[in-house]
């Protein structure tokens, strides 16, 4: 079992961003105690040394979902800010949410590919009618399934046919990432300060 958890700062102050940071090794040290392994995947740095404006953070092993689900919410770090004095402020707020941990590239192979060839209608002359030079290619894995009959040569409307199928593969791949990416965006603005479900001290 693995769970990605998104650590945020959302748009606090720079003291957020240090909480972050306190409350990422708090979880890791928990996390550890529990026989759990956690790997920092991404990360943004925040305007301090040692501060993360976000992380995103892997949680792996037997009961890792339970595990996120203590570290899931506003998290709140009370503790006087280490750079500014005179405020009276010490909670700091935190929102962190299971979110995707990235979009996998989907693998091409040849041998993947299921290549038939087929006759088509429309203009091309007698040749076109006569003979089965145009191609029907269909990835396995995923059915994408391409026809391609713009040659009059099998050979090269299969090679035609195999690079479209392995560009609407990577058009796929790339709106996925896109999809993510912008999940964990929102995640960022739906910081809510006050009624933490979890609070760390020093």
């Amino acid at each position: 079992m693995s769970v990605p958890l998104l650590l945020s700062a959302g748009r606090g102050p720079q003291e957020c961003a240090w909480a972050v940071a306190r409350l990422l090794a708090r979880l890791e040290a928990g996390a550890q105690r529990r026989k759990l392994a956690t790997r920092r995947v991404e990360s943004v740095p925040g305007e301090r040394p040692g501060t993360f404006r976000s992380v995103l953070v892997e949680i792996t092993g037997e009961g890792a979902e339970e595990f996120a689900g203590s570290w899931t919410g506003t998290l709140c770090w009370q503790a006087p800010s280490p750079y500014r004095t005179g405020t009276g402020r010490k909670n700091w707020y935190v929102t962190a949410r299971p979110v995707g941990a990235g979009a996998k590239r989907t693998p091409f192979a040849e041998s993947d590919v299921e290549i038939v060839a087929c006759r088509t209608g429309g203009p091309g002359g007698q040749h076109r009618n006569k003979a089965s030079t145009a191609v029907r290619a269909r990835h396995r894995p995923t059915g994408a399934v391409v026809v391609v009959d713009t040659e009059r040569q099998f050979s090269l409307n299969r090679g035609i046919a195999l690079r479209l199928l392995r560009e609407r593969l990577e058009a796929s791949d790339a709106a996925a990432g896109s999809a993510v990416v912008e999940a964990r965006w929102r995640v960022h603005d739906e910081l809510v300060r006050g009624n933490p479900t979890r609070v760390e001290r020093p």
